[in-house]
C-alpha cells in the first residue's frame, strides 16, 4: 500500500458516518438471470431467496426472452467476443451501421451514434457540440449523468424549477442572446416516474431558438402508442434535436446506448465525442440483440400494453393502501417515507416477506426524500403483483405508516 495509516483511517471514517446515517448502500446478489422473480443472496454468503423483483430497470420483459438470447449467441457465433478497437480505427461492423439505421427509424430522427453506455452518451454530447458563449438550461431533477456530462462543457449552465414551464420561458428570455441555447430534460424522470412535458418544452424552443436534448431511458420501448418514447407520448416525434438513451432497461436489459437526432449533430459527435473516440465499439452480442428487441417491439405492442395495465393496477391498489405515492403515468412507481432508516428498514422486511424492493436515500434522492422506487414489467403477472401487494400492506401495518401523511410518517421517524 502506497498511502499512510492515517490517509486510510480517514477514508474508514467516512464510511462509518455513512452507515451511521443509515445511508449506506448495500449490493443485493441475483443468483439466476432477471426476471419476473429472481433468487437472491443478501447479505453475500447467506442462504439464497426466492423474491419477486420489483425494483428492475426490465419493463418489457426482454432481458432473458429467448429470441434475445438466441440473437446474442448467433453474434457470438458469427461476429465474435469484441472488436478489440474504437470505430474510427477497425471497431466498426457492418451490423452497428444497420443497429444505428434502426433506431433512427424507430426513434423517428435522421441519424444515430452509438456507445457503450447511456452514461458514455451523455457524457459526450455537450462537450462535443457547445462552446463558451452557448448556455445549456436543465430541468433541475436531470439525471447524473446529465449533470456529469454538463460539466465537461465549456457552455455555461443553469437550470430550470422542476417541470416549471413559466421558469423556463424566463430563462430562455434571460439568455435569448446567447448563440446557442439547448434545453435539457428526462423523457421520465427516474426517481420520481413523473414525465416531461415535452410538447411545451418543444413550443418553447421554437419560440426561442432554442435545441432541445431528451435523455429517454426510461420510456424508450414502451412509452407512446407504438413505445417509441415521450416525444411519441406528447406529440413530438421528429421535433426533437437530440435523444439520448438506453439498450440496458427496456431494450434488453445488458448494456449500450445511443444518441439519436438531427443528422448534421451526429455526424459532429462523430469526430468530437470523446467517449464514442476513445471507447471500444459496442459488443456484437449486444448489437444483434438489440436489433432483435427491435424486431419484437415493432411486431407488437402486446409487451407494452401489459406493463401499461400492470402499473395502472399496482399504483390503484397500493394508494388504496393507503401508501403515499409520486403520482405519475410510467412504470417508475415511488413509495414515500421521507426518512433513509425507515426506507431500509421497510425494504429489509419486505426481503423476509419474498419481496425485492431497494430503500432510494440520500445522495441518489434529494435529503428527507427517502423511497422505496417500484417498478413493474411485462414480465409480472397478476398473482406477482398480489402477492408483492399483500406483503406491502402487512409490513405497512408492522410499522403502522398506513394512510399516514407526510407529517404523520415524519413524527413516527423521529
Amino acid at each position: 500500500m502506497s498511502y499512510s495509516d492515517q490517509t486510510r483511517l480517514s477514508y474508514e471514517a467516512i464510511l462509518q458516518d455513512i452507515e451511521e446515517k443509515g445511508l449506506y448502500k448495500n449490493e443485493r446478489i441475483i443468483c439466476d438471470p432477471q426476471g419476473a422473480e429472481v433468487k437472491v443472496e443478501f447479505p453475500a454468503g447467506s442462504e439464497q431467496k426466492q423474491l419477486i423483483n420489483m425494483c428492475s430497470n426490465n419493463y418489457l420483459g426482454l432481458s432473458s426472452h429467448p429470441e434475445v438470447i438466441k440473437a446474442a449467441h448467433e453474434a457470438l457465433d458469427h461476429r465474435g467476443y469484441g472488436l478489440s478497437s474504437v470505430r474510427f480505427i477497425c471497431g466498426t461492423q457492418d451490423i452497428h451501421k444497420e443497429l444505428e439505421a434502426r433506431l433512427s427509424t424507430f426513434l423517428g430522427t435522421e441519424d444515430t451514434i452509438l456507445f457503450s453506455s447511456c452514461f458514455d452518451a451523455n457524457a459526450a454530447v455537450f462537450e462535443a457540440l457547445l462552446d463558451a458563449d452557448d448556455i445549456m438550461i436543465s430541468d433541475r431533477l436531470v439525471h447524473a449523468s446529465i449533470i456529469d456530462g454538463m460539466r465537461l462543457a465549456k457552455a455555461q449552465h443553469d437550470t430550470y424549477k422542476h417541470s416549471d414551464m413559466k421558469h423556463l420561458r424566463k430563462k430562455l428570455e434571460m439568455y435569448q442572446d446567447r448563440p446557442r441555447k439547448i434545453i435539457i430534460t428526462d423523457g421520465v424522470f427516474s426517481m420520481d416516474g413523473d414525465i416531461a412535458k415535452l410538447d411545451e418544452i418543444v413550443q418553447l424552443a421554437e419560440e426561442f431558438d432554442a435545441m432541445v436534448f431528451v435523455d429517454d431511458s426510461h420510456a424508450t420501448g414502451f412509452m407512446g402508442k407504438s413505445g417509441r418514447g415521450v416525444h411519441e407520448l406528447c406529440g413530438a416525434i421528429g421535433k426533437i434535436d437530440l435523444i439520448s438513451t438506453t439498450f440496458g432497461k427496456a431494450l434488453g436489459g445488458a448494456s449500450g446506448g445511443c444518441i439519436s437526432g438531427r443528422k448534421e449533430l451526429i455526424d459532429l459527435l462523430r469526430q468530437r465525442a470523446r467517449p464514442y473516440l476513445f471507447s471500444n465499439t459496442l459488443a456484437p452480442t449486444i448489437t444483434m440483440a438489440t436489433m432483435k428487441v427491435l424486431d419484437i417491439l415493432e411486431a407488437s405492442t402486446e409487451r407494452r400494453d401489459k406493463l401499461e395495465n400492470n402499473m395502472k393496477w399496482w399504483r390503484k391498489a397500493m394508494a388504496e393502501a393507503g401508501f403515499i405515492l409520486v403520482e405519475g403515468d410510467s412504470p417508475i412507481v415511488p413509495i414515500m417515507f421521507y426518512d433513509a432508516k425507515l426506507a431500509q428498514a421497510f425494504s429489509k422486511d419486505l426481503y423476509q416477506e419474498g419481496v425485492f424492493a431497494v430503500g432510494f436515500f440520500f445522495p441518489v434522492v434529494a435529503q428527507g426524500q427517502a423511497r422505496i422506487r417500484t417498478q413493474l414489467s411485462a414480465a409480472h403477472d397478476l398473482e406477482h403483483l398480489e402477492r408483492a401487494l399483500a406483503a406491502f400492506i402487512k409490513i405497512g401495518k408492522k410499522h403502522d405508516i398506513l394512510g399516514k401523511n407526510k407529517e404523520e410518517l415524519l413524527k413516527i421517524t423521529q
